[in-house]
C-alpha cells in the first residue's frame, strides 16, 4: 500500500529544506566618495578583501565610475569582518 504521500505526490516539511536552512549569498558593497584616493581604496581592498593588484584596481574603477561595485560575494558570516574592516578604513561598505 502506498503512503499518502506517495498517492499524492505532496512533501512533509521534513522532505523540504526550507529557503531559511540555506544561507543565501550576499554582497559586499563599495561606496563611492569624494575623500578616499584610488590608491587606498585599492591598498584596503588588497589587504582586507585579498583581491589582487588588478582585481582591486578594476573595483576601484568600477566604484569611481559607476558609484558602487560589488567587491565580494559570499555568506554573511564570511562578508561582515570584511565589510568592517573596510568601514576601518573610512570607506563605505553595505552588506546587501
Amino acid at each position: 500500500m502506498q503512503s499518502y504521500k506517495e498517492q499524492t505526490g505532496t512533501l512533509s516539511d521534513d522532505d523540504v529544506m526550507l529557503e531559511t536552512d540555506v544561507e543565501q549569498p550576499c554582497q559586499l558593497i563599495v561606496w563611492n566618495d569624494e575623500v578616499n584616493t584610488f590608491e587606498w581604496v585599492i591598498e584596503t581592498l588588497m589587504h582586507v578583501c585579498k583581491h589582487s593588484a588588478e582585481q582591486a584596481e578594476q573595483c576601484t574603477m568600477l566604484i569611481h565610475y559607476k558609484g558602487k561595485c560589488a567587491v565580494k560575494t559570499g555568506v554573511l558570516e564570511e562578508l561582515k569582518p570584511m565589510r568592517d574592516g573596510i568601514c576601518e578604513a573610512g570607506i563605505d561598505a553595505k552588506i546587501i
